[in-house]
């Protein structure tokens, strides 16, 4: 399995270099303007953060998997069965991460520096929000439940990340049929979208099924204003890392009773108790 990585590492590297700076010859000579270069070393920065923080949590990964593993309460022998259901429930446990990710202050603070760029291009794809890695796996456990190895899941985890690197970009249109069932370019340019209507929508990485099933699905129509609702307007590392943690404690630090001070962490984000700011949802409605 350490060789199927390695091969994978080996193809991905090369494309993502070469698709990077083919977009950015595009921008360049057509003046769009979809690159600088602090956006993008922040992009690669927080990439690296995210990655030395998931090598140092693999092995914890595959130990709670291998754990769980060990009462799976089925078994798919089919080998196309195995593979179909094992990337169809893998992607189903990330859209879920991802919408928690959304709609709970605490994962949202790890990750927002995702969403935090005010461009949208191949890099912000490996914008990583840093400190995922700690907590991901838990989402995968009932897949290990169900009988799939824990090697497999990193495996199918790690391309559908890939797949999702691809649909960061500005360059590519509506895509047809595929825009029924995939995530594509337009749907996750509505994702990272600060406008109202376009704020926790697209969760999916693969499939937008997900997304038409639960209702968090939104067709891009008007142009999307790419970053947050109130940008942060800075490369700094650690603000872009902690900033929405400082916020946090500054809320908690308020005069508010102790419920509203639990909402402050696991509320949805943009929650207040004296009406000072406003949820997506509330922003909707308003």
């Amino acid at each position: 399995m350490d060789k199927t990585f390695i091969t994978l590492t080996g193809i991905a590297v090369p494309l993502y270099t070469l698709l990077i700076i083919g977009e950015i010859a595009f921008s360049h000579f057509y003046h769009r303007g979809l690159y600088s270069i602090k956006g993008t070393i922040t992009n690669l920065w927080l990439n690296a953060t995210n990655f030395l923080l998931d090598l140092l949590m693999r092995a914890t990964l595959l130990l709670a998997l291998g754990f769980f593993a060990s009462f799976q309460i089925m078994h798919i022998s089919n080998f196309w069965g195995y593979w179909i259901s094992l990337l169809l429930l893998e992607d189903l446990a990330f859209y879920f991460l991802h919408r928690v990710d959304h709609f709970c202050r605490l994962f949202w603070a790890v990750h927002i520096t995702h969403h935090s760029s005010e461009e949208f291009n191949l890099t912000v794809g490996f914008r990583s929000s840093a400190f995922q890695p700690l907590y991901r796996f838990v989402w995968f456990i009932p897949l290990a439940l169900m009988g799939f190895n824990a090697w497999d899941i990193m495996l199918v985890y790690s391309i559908t990340q890939l797949y999702g690197i691809l649909i960061h970009t500005q360059l590519v249109g509506k895509l047809g049929f595929l825009e029924w069932f995939m995530a594509t370019p337009s749907h996750h340019r509505v994702h990272h979208g600060a406008n109202v209507a376009y704020l926790d929508k697209n969760m999916g990485m693969v499939f937008i099924i997900w997304d038409r099933m639960f209702g968090t699905f939104e067709e891009e129509q008007e142009p999307v204003r790419f970053g947050l609702t109130e940008n942060i307007h800075t490369h700094n590392p650690s603000k872009v890392l902690f900033h929405e943690w400082r916020n946090i404690i500054k809320d908690l630090r308020k005069p508010a009773p102790l419920k509203a001070k639990f909402m402050y962490v696991f509320g949805p984000p943009g929650w207040s108790h004296d009406g000072s700011k406003k949820t997506s949802r509330q922003l909707r409605e308003s």
